[in-house]
């Protein structure tokens, strides 16, 4: 288990999670492009209105952009590795802006979030700064989709840090503030089948205005 130790600590972790993402995007995106996460995809989209607008955070290779345009919703698509940006665009066709969650400034402009594996890579001291800037962006009602690793507490592990959560620890950082209610949580399988034996604990929740 890594234990924190400042602020310091916490930005060498961050430089170094999207300096690893930057130096193996090519990889990493050939590795998950194929994942089929429709299971996820439906519970989120089936809360959402036609043709929504979705802010794909943390898109990665732009899998899920790709198939939320292909179902007739609008996407924006953002991430912190400039090199993971270059491949999403070539994959999904469009401009996909290098962007880190706490630069996000819109205000109530999103039906929807999709934070897949992306929010897992944010400090537990972090997240609700970035569960608060989620919320701004977000319309009255808008929905939140979030995945984690299933496991406990904060660790660097193979040249990235990981936030891990269990089901009730995960639904109490999200709720902690009051900004969100709870729509589902459940634990999934990594449908890579290499990574089956390491399940996943995903949320959705709904903006509650304050």
């Amino acid at each position: 288990m890594y234990k924190m130790s400042g602020k310091k600590e916490e930005s060498r972790l961050k430089e170094q999670t999207i300096e690893y993402y930057n130096q193996y995007a090519e990889q990493f995106a050939e590795r998950t492009a194929g994942a089929d996460m429709s299971f996820c995809q439906n519970a989120f989209l089936k809360y959402l209105p036609e043709h929504a607008l979705i802010l794909d955070a943390g898109c990665g290779s732009g899998r899920d952009s790709r198939i939320f345009m292909e179902k007739g919703y609008q996407v924006c698509a953002i991430d912190a590795s400039e090199e993971m940006c270059r491949v999403a665009e070539r994959r999904i066709g469009r401009p996909v802006q290098c962007m880190r969650f706490e630069e996000l400034a819109w205000r109530e402009h999103f039906d929807g979030i999709w934070a897949c594996a992306s929010l897992l890579h944010v400090t537990r001291r972090e997240l609700p700064a970035v569960l608060g800037n989620f919320h701004r962006a977000l319309k009255s009602g808008g929905m939140l989709y979030a995945s984690f690793k299933y496991g406990v507490g904060e660790e660097e592990r193979l040249g990235r840090f990981f936030n891990d959560y269990r089901i009730g620890e995960l639904e109490e950082a999200f709720l902690q503030d009051g900004l969100f209610s709870l729509v589902e949580s459940f634990e999934t399988e990594d449908v890579r089948p290499d990574y089956k034996e390491k399940p996943w604990v995903n949320i959705i929740v709904r903006k509650i205005c304050v």
